[in-house]
C-alpha cells in the first residue's frame, strides 16, 4: 500500500527537516519546496494529502500558494506555519480558507494532532466509514433558500480547523449548528463540550475553563481538568461568549493564541488541541465598539462568521419543523396532527423566541389538545397571530428608549413563560442572573412583588 504524501515548502533547510523527519515518523513521505515556485510546480505534478507551508517565501508567501490549491485542488488542507506573536497572519490564513496554522517555533505535538485531523479529511472512504459508525448527525431542518445555504456553509465550515462565530437571535439553533459542524469535520470522534459562558460565576471561571492543582485553593482536593482539557481532540463550544468579563478574556485570547493553557496553582502550561466555536445572541462589533469586549478576541474568534435565519425568515420551513418536533416531542406514540388553521397560524406568528419558541408552543398545545387534532386555539398564540405593534417611543431620550424597549422584551418573554423567570431567561438568550440584575435596574421586580 503506498504511503500518504505531504507537501512542505518552508525556505529554511533545518525546517524543511525536522518537518520530514517527523512525517516519516508517523508514516508520511513528503516533498519539500523552498519558493512559491517550487511549491506550486510540485503541486501540478504530484497528489498530497496535505500541504504545510511558511507564511513567508523567498518569491511570495504562503497565501499564494494557499490560493492555487484553493483553485485546482479545493479539497487538499492546506496549513500555514507562521512567526511566533503573528496573530495577524494566522487571521488572515484562515479566512482565506487554510485549514489550520502552526506557529514557530513548531510544537512536534501540535503538528502531529493537525496532521491527523487533516488526514481524516483527505482520506474519502476512511472518512465514509468512519461517518458510518458515528452517531448521526444532529439535523438542521428546513428546505428554504435561507437554510439550504445556511447547511451548505457548514459543509465547507467542517472542513477547516479556524475558530467560527454563530450569531443570530435566540433559540435560532446556534448550539445545533455548531454541533453540526463538529460531527461532519475530522474532531468527529473527539469531544464536543458546549459551555454557556452566562452562567459561570466570574470567580471559578479561570479554573472551570483551565482546570487547577491540588491545593490551589481551599477545597481543590485533587487536580482537575478545566473545559479546554476536557474538549481535548474536540471542539469547545462557547455559548454566550459576549457575558465573558475584560479579565478573562485576556485569558481566553492566550490560550487560543499560544494553544497552551495554565491550571490555577501550576508552575507551566499544557498544550491544548481543540477548535472553538463560539456564539451570541448580541452583536459583537458593537459589544468592541462599547468597550464591552476585546477588539483583538474578536478578530481571533470571530474569523469566520455563520449567521443563523431567524424563523420568520423561514416561513416555508415552519410547518416541517412543527411536524418534526411533534414527532420527537411524542417519541413512540404516533404524534397528532395540526389542522390547517393551526398550519396557518403558525404560518402568521413572527416568533420572537424563533425554534425554541415553536417547541415550547407545540408542547403547550400537546398537553391541551383533546384528541388526534391540535387546532389553532390550542397554540395560544397572540391575538390576530402576528407580531404586536411596534413600540411608540418617539421623542424620549435615547436612554428611556431603550429602557422601554428592553421593559416590554422582558415582560413580554414573562408572559408567554407564565411568569417563569428562568425559561424567560432562556427566551430572552440571557443567564438568569443577568435577567434579575434588569428586572430591578428597570423597577420590573418591584412592579411584579406589588402585584403580588
Amino acid at each position: 500500500m503506498s504511503r500518504s504524501q505531504v507537501l512542505v515548502v518552508d525556505d529554511e533547510a533545518d525546517i524543511r527537516e525536522l518537518l520530514a523527519m517527523t512525517l516519516a515518523r508517523m508514516g508520511l513521505d513528503s516533498h519539500c519546496a523552498g519558493s512559491t515556485t517550487e511549491a506550486l510546480a510540485l503541486l501540478g505534478a504530484n497528489s498530497y494529502e496535505l500541504c504545510l507551508t511558511d507564511m513567508r517565501l523567498p518569491d511570495g508567501d504562503g497565501l499564494a500558494v494557499l490560493d492555487y490549491v484553493s483553485k485546482h485542488q479545493p479539497n487538499l488542507p492546506v496549513a500555514v506555519i507562521t512567526a511566533h506573536g503573528s496573530a495577524e497572519n494566522a487571521v488572515a490564513a484562515l479566512k482565506a480558507g487554510a485549514f489550520d496554522y502552526l506557529a514557530k517555533p513548531v510544537s512536534l505535538n501540535q503538528l502531529r494532532a493537525l496532521v491527523r485531523s487533516a488526514l481524516k479529511l483527505s482520506r474519502p472512504a476512511a472518512r465514509r466509514a468512519s461517518e458510518s459508525e458515528a452517531p448521526a448527525a444532529p439535523l438542521l431542518i428546513g428546505v428554504s433558500p435561507l437554510m439550504q445555504a445556511t447547511r451548505a456553509l457548514i459543509d465547507r465550515l467542517a472542513r477547516s480547523q479556524a475558530p467560527i462565530h454563530v450569531s443570530g437571535e435566540s433559540g435560532s439553533g446556534k448550539e445545533l449548528a455548531a454541533r453540526q459542524i463538529h460531527v461532519k469535520g475530522s474532531r468527529q470522534d473527539g469531544p464536543f463540550v458546549a459551555v454557556n459562558c452566562g452562567a459561570i460565576p466570574e470567580n471559578l471561571m479561570e479554573s472551570e475553563f483551565f482546570g487547577y492543582r491540588k491545593g490551589a485553593f481551599t477545597g481543590a482536593a485533587a487536580d482537575r481538568d478545566g473545559f479546554f482539557q476536557a474538549a481535548s481532540g474536540g471542539t469547545l463550544f462557547l455559548d454566550e461568549v459576549a457575558d465573558l468579563p475584560l479579565q478573562m478574556q485576556v485569558k481566553l485570547l492566550r490560550a487560543i493564541q499560544e494553544k497552551k493553557v495554565r491550571k490555577v496553582g501550576a508552575t507551566s502550561e499544557e498544550p491544548v488541541d481543540v477548535r472553538l466555536i463560539s456564539a451570541t445572541h448580541r452583536n459583537l462589533a458593537d459589544e468592541v465598539k462599547g468597550g464591552a469586549f476585546r477588539q483583538d478576541l474578536y478578530y481571533r474568534l470571530n474569523v469566520i462568521e455563520l449567521k443563523m435565519p431567524s424563523l420568520r425568515d423561514m416561513r416555508e420551513d415552519i410547518s416541517l419543523l412543527a411536524e418534526a418536533i411533534l414527532k420527537r416531542q411524542c417519541g413512540d406514540r404516533p404524534p397528532p396532527r395540526l389542522t390547517a388553521k393551526a398550519h396557518a397560524a403558525l404560518a402568521k406568528y413572527d416568533f420572537p423566541g424563533n425554534v425554541r419558541e415553536l417547541e415550547n408552543i407545540l408542547e403547550r398545545a400537546l398537553a391541551l389538545a383533546a384528541g388526534e387534532e391540535i387546532a389553532d386555539t390550542d397554540l395560544q398564540l397572540a391575538p390576530g397571530d402576528a407580531a404586536p405593534a411596534p413600540l411608540d417611543v418617539a421623542g424620549l431620550p435615547l436612554q428611556e428608549r431603550l429602557d422601554a424597549i428592553e421593559r416590554k422584551a422582558i415582560f413580554d418573554a414573562l408572559e408567554q413563560t407564565h411568569y417563569n423567570r428562568t425559561a424567560a431567561a432562556k427566551i430572552l438568550g440571557i443567564s438568569f442572573r443577568a435577567l434579575r440584575y434588569r428586572m430591578e435596574r428597570l423597577g420590573i421586580k418591584d412592579e411584579l412583588d406589588a402585584r403580588s
